[in-house]
């Protein structure tokens, strides 16, 4: 019998200093579980700046996937299929409308992005709605499994609120890396190439190294309070000023 990967992480969000300045919440929200021996799970939303509930769109959406996927793995032994995941994300949509309702707003304003990882057994799934990455090591090398996605118009992308339907992309993929990385369009400027749609190796070998190194499974304390102070350098902030999540994954 396969034995079941030791998957541990690091993982840390931080208030851009553009929100520090206005005096607003941050936008960023996200989860990592290991729901079963078989089946992990990470999620990271971004609510959009322009929405006036963003933040709160994403920790929603955060929380109501994690439970959905707990559910089914607990009934299932297998990933859920597309249109699984469609009625999902429609349910949550109109949990986000009723919250909008009683808020006598547009449910626009909790606009929010996703980007999910679920490893489950050998197989693995990417949900992706706008502009927030996710990126996988195979060999030694990095490559992007999920790349942002842009609107039509500059800086805008998509959100799960979006109508008429959700512009959402899956991606099925054999298990075949031994580390991933989900992050939040605060960090694209620093971890992404544009010219090649590339991840920079620079970037993310060092931030892993430790993870690969760590002991033990499940959440990191230690190096989740590192990357916290990282996310806060002064060196990062000054090339960045909106909110950072990373979620740094291995199984190395």
């Amino acid at each position: 019998m396969r034995a079941s990967p030791c998957w541990r992480w690091a993982v840390a969000s931080r208030t851009g200093t553009s929100h520090v300045r206005l005096g607003t919440r941050k936008q960023d929200a996200y989860s990592v579980m290991r729901i079963t021996s078989d089946a992990l799970c990470a999620v990271v939303s971004d609510g959009a700046g322009s929405a006036s509930y963003g933040g709160q769109g994403a920790s929603l959406l955060c929380r109501n996937l994690m439970s959905s996927f707990r559910e089914w793995f607990d009934r299932h032994e297998d990933l859920p299929d597309d249109e699984v995941i469609h009625c999902w994300l429609d349910q949550i949509r109109d949990r986000l409308s009723e919250a909008a309702s009683r808020r006598e707003v547009t449910r626009r304003q909790f606009a929010a992005t996703l980007v999910m990882l679920v490893v489950y057994k050998t197989s693995v799934l990417a949900l992706q709605v706008g502009d927030s990455a996710l990126v996988a090591r195979k060999n030694g090398v990095w490559e992007a499994l999920c790349w942002p996605e842009n609107g039509e118009f500059a800086s805008t992308t998509y959100f799960v609120t979006d109508d008429p339907a959700v512009r959402l992309h899956t991606f099925r993929l054999g298990l075949e890396y031994d580390a991933f990385a989900l992050f939040s369009d605060g960090l694209e400027s620093v971890a992404l190439e544009q010219a090649t749609q590339q991840p920079f190796a620079r970037f993310f070998d060092p931030m892993i190294k430790p993870v690969d190194q760590a002991e033990g499974e499940g959440r990191l304390a230690e190096l989740s309070a590192s990357l916290a102070r990282y996310l806060d350098s002064p060196a990062l902030c000054e090339r960045t000023d909106d909110d950072k999540t990373l979620i740094l994954i291995s199984c190395k």
